[in-house]
C-alpha cells in the first residue's frame, strides 16, 4: 500500500540538496527560493513533500530565520508551495505555462511542433477493404463500444506475440492514444491525486492530469543513463504517495530515453509494490531504429498492475484516430463502461481498417522504421555541419531529437524567431512543469529529408538573428493541448 502523503523533508537533508548558500544570487532569500524551485522542478524535491521548519533550515543553511520565511513566501507566490493546517509548508507545482497550439497545415510551413509522420502506404488499401467489408456491417447498429472483436483480437494477439499473453476481453478500443490516456485518468484519478510522470514527458499528459483534477510529481529522465530512472520514481513513490504513474518506457517523448530489459523489471516491481497503478504509454514502443525489441513494461506483472496504451498514430498515420489500452479483464470492463459514458463508439470504418493493418503491423513498422532512421541520420548530419554548439544525443528510436541548446539561447527566443520564417516548433518548457527545459528544443525527424535540410537552414539563420538582437521572451499563456 502507499504510504501517507506529505512526506516531511528532513533539515539535513535538504540542505544537502540546496548546497552552499554561498554560491545563491543575491538577495539571499529569493536565490533560496530559486533553488528550491529548481529542485521541485527537477523533480529531486518531490512535490507534496513537507519542506522543514523554518528555524530548522535557517540553523541548518546558517542563515537568519528571515531568509528562509522569505523564501517560504516567494515559493507560495510563484504557486510552487502551500501552507496547509497541520502540515507546514508542502511543495506544489503550478500547470503548466508554455504554449503548445494544435497542428496546422498551412501551405509553405514547416511543422515541427508535431512528431507526425506521414501516412505509411498501407493505409489506402487498407480502407479499401474496410469499404469492401462494410456492406455486410450495414444491417445493424453499427455501434461497438469497447471495439470489434476483431480488432481487440488482433491486438491481443500482437500483445501476446511480444510477450504478454493477452485475450480480447483484457483490450478497449479508443480514438486515439490520448483518447486512451483521458479514458484512465478521467476514470481512475480524484481530484488531488498525484500522479507520477517522467521530466520532461509529453505535453499532453500534463493537461489532462491537471483537467481531471491530479497534480503531477515529476521524476527526471536522464537520456544518458535511463535507468536513474528507477530510484527516483521509487523514492518519489515514498515521499508523495502517487495514485497513478504514466511513464513511456521506450524511447520517452520527448527525451528518446529507453529502460533496459532489468530496469523495466525493477521499476515496475517498485512500482506495483508501492501500490501505484501504471500508465505504461508505448505508442512509440516498436519503433526502434537501432538495436532489438524490448518485451513490454507489463511482461512478468500482474494484469492489474499496468494499464498500457498504444496505437497507430505513429507507426501509420496521425489521421487514423484509432488507439487502445490493455490491462486485466475486470479493470479493462472498468474502462470500457467509463468510455461509453462519453462516446457509444470508435468509427467503425477506421476500426475495420485498423484490423487489417495491425495483422501487417510489422510490414508498416520495416517501411517505418528504415524511413525514420534515415531522416534522423539527415538531421544529425545537418546540424553537427550548421548547428554545431548544439548537444543533440542520437536516438536509438522513436521519432525526434531532444536537443540542449548553447548557453545564450532559449527555447522561447528560437521558436519564436523561427514562426516569421515558416519553421513551427514546440518549445522545450511545454514538455516540463514549472519553469523547465527552456534549455532544451524537440526536433522532430518525421519530415522529408529535403524539408529537414531547410529546417536546420532555418534554425542557423534564427541562431544568427538571436544572438545580433537581444530577444525578451512572450509571456506565459495556458497550454493548448491536442
Amino acid at each position: 500500500m502507499p504510504l501517507a502523503a506529505d512526506q516531511s523533508t528532513g533539515p539535513r537533508e535538504l540542505a544537502a540538496l540546496i548546497g552552499s548558500v554561498a554560491t545563491l544570487p543575491a538577495p539571499r532569500y529569493a536565490g533560496l527560493a530559486r533553488r528550491i524551485r529548481d529542485l521541485v522542478t527537477a523533480g529531486s524535491l518531490p512535490a507534496g513533500s513537507r519542506l522543514p521548519a523554518e528555524r530548522e533550515l535557517a540553523g541548518e543553511l546558517d542563515v537568519s530565520r528571515v531568509t528562509v520565511a522569505s523564501a517560504y513566501r516567494v515559493l507560495r507566490e510563484e504557486g510552487f508551495a502551500t501552507t496547509r493546517h497541520g502540515s507546514g509548508t508542502v511543495t506544489e507545482l503550478p500547470g503548466a505555462t508554455s504554449p503548445w497550439g494544435p497542428p496546422r497545415n498551412d501551405p509553405g510551413l514547416l511543422d515541427l511542433a508535431h512528431a507526425a509522420p506521414e501516412a505509411a502506404p498501407q493505409l489506402l488499401p487498407a480502407y479499401q477493404q474496410a469499404l469492401a467489408e462494410l456492406p455486410a456491417r450495414m444491417t445493424g447498429h453499427g455501434y461497438a463500444p469497447t471495439g470489434l472483436l476483431e480488432l481487440r483480437a488482433a491486438v491481443a494477439e500482437r500483445f501476446s506475440a511480444r510477450g504478454l499473453p493477452t485475450g480480447p476481453e483484457q483490450i478497449v478500443v479508443t480514438a486515439g492514444v490520448g483518447d486512451a490516456t483521458a479514458v484512465v485518468l478521467e476514470a481512475l484519478l480524484q481530484p488531488g491525486d498525484r500522479v507520477l510522470v517522467e521530466h520532461p514527458t509529453y505535453p499532453g499528459v500534463l493537461g489532462m492530469v491537471s483537467a481531471a483534477g491530479g497534480r503531477c510529481v515529476p521524476v527526471p529522465v536522464d537520456p544518458a543513463e535511463p535507468d536513474a530512472l528507477v530510484h527516483a520514481a521509487g523514492l518519489a513513490a515514498r515521499q508523495s504517495s502517487p495514485r497513478l504513474a504514466f511513464l513511456m518506457p521506450d524511447f520517452s517523448n520527448p527525451s528518446g530515453a529507453r529502460l533496459s530489459a532489468s530496469g523495466r523489471r525493477r521499476l515496475a516491481a517498485t512500482l506495483w509494490q508501492q501500490g501505484v497503478l501504471t500508465v505504461a504509454d508505448e505508442v512509440a514502443a516498436e519503433l526502434s531504429l537501432d538495436g532489438g525489441a524490448e518485451a513490454p513494461y507489463a511482461a512478468g506483472l500482474p494484469d492489474a498492475a499496468t494499464v498500457t496504451i498504444g496505437g497507430l498514430s505513429k507507426a501509420v498515420w496521425g489521421g487514423l484516430r484509432i488507439g487502445w489500452l490493455r490491462t486485466d479483464a475486470a479493470l479493462a470492463d472498468q474502462l470500457g463502461t467509463a468510455l461509453a459514458r462519453r462516446q457509444l463508439s470508435v468509427g467503425l470504418v477506421d476500426q475495420l481498417a485498423a484490423s487489417v493493418l495491425v495483422r501487417q503491423l510489422d510490414e508498416v513498422l520495416d517501411l517505418r522504421r528504415a524511413q525514420l532512421r534515415e531522416r534522423r541520420d539527415v538531421l544529425r548530419a545537418e546540424m553537427a555541419a550548421r548547428l554545431p554548439d548544439w548537444s543533440a544525443p542520437c536516438a536509438s528510436g522513436g521519432l525526434s531529437l531532444w536537443c540542449r541548446l548553447p548557453a545564450d539561447l532559449s527555447s522561447a527566443a528560437v521558436v519564436a524567431a523561427a514562426a516569421p520564417l515558416g519553421l513551427l516548433l514546440a518549445e522545450g518548457r511545454a514538455f516540463g512543469t514549472g519553469h523547465a527545459f527552456d534549455d532544451h528544443l524537440r526536433l522532430p525527424f518525421t519530415l522529408p529529408p529535403a524539408e529537414l535540410r531547410t529546417a536546420v537552414g532555418i534554425l542557423e539563420t534564427v541562431c544568427r538573428t538571436l544572438r545580433a538582437e537581444p530577444f525578451r521572451a512572450p509571456p506565459t499563456r495556458a497550454l493548448s493541448i491536442v
